[in-house]
């Protein structure tokens, strides 16, 4: 099997690859992350985004939700100064932003899970690419959910961003047929 080729950059790329992405996910800290890292990516390479990925850990405590929600302005500009993280400023206060509003859907539906899987009725997307070309950058799915995060005030959700965010959380199988990590080849 000649499987997915995006990832052959490297080593790290290659362990996302193999071990998180398109595998489902129901964890809100963990889809909280996912979401904050694909917002940051905006612009970038998913590449850049990983290697700075233990820096985000380290600067927004492991991407806990309530913490990040508290975070004020002063606090901000500290993590833009005091660690690797990507310096957009816009970028970083989307992360207290968002948790933030993480906190109100949490409060209507139990869970940010909840509220994401729904969409797709916890079924995740099994899609059967033979050529990485074949693969869309943005859904109608990917689409609707941004419609409606950024109708709650979410920032950096736009539907290319959310089509990568659910790929990421595994609410989309995009691995090839021919990869041995495509749900159907288990």
């Amino acid at each position: 099997m000649s499987g997915c080729m995006w990832h052959k950059k490297n080593e790290m790329m290659k362990k996302y690859h193999d071990n998180e992405w398109c595998k489902p996910s129901y964890d809100d800290k963990y889809i909280f992350e996912m979401l904050s890292l694909e917002g940051a990516q905006a612009g970038l390479s998913w590449n850049t985004v990983l290697c700075k990925r233990e820096e985000y850990k380290k600067a927004f405590h492991d991407f806990d939700i309530f913490y990040c929600s508290g975070l004020s302005d002063e606090e901000i500009e500290e993590i833009r100064e005091n660690y690797k993280v990507i310096k957009n400023i816009l970028k970083l206060k989307s992360v207290r932003n968002n948790a933030i509003e993480i906190l109100k859907i949490k409060e209507e539906f139990g869970s940010f899970s909840n509220y994401l899987w729904q969409y797709i009725e916890f079924k995740p997307i099994i899609n059967s690419w033979e050529n990485e070309s074949d693969m869309p950058t943005q859904t109608e799915l990917s689409q609707k959910i941004s419609k409606d995060l950024k109708r709650r005030q979410f920032k950096f959700v736009g539907p290319v961003i959310i089509y990568s965010f659910l790929q990421a959380i595994g609410m989309v199988d995009d691995h090839m047929v021919s990869c041995k990590y495509h749900s159907l080849n288990k």
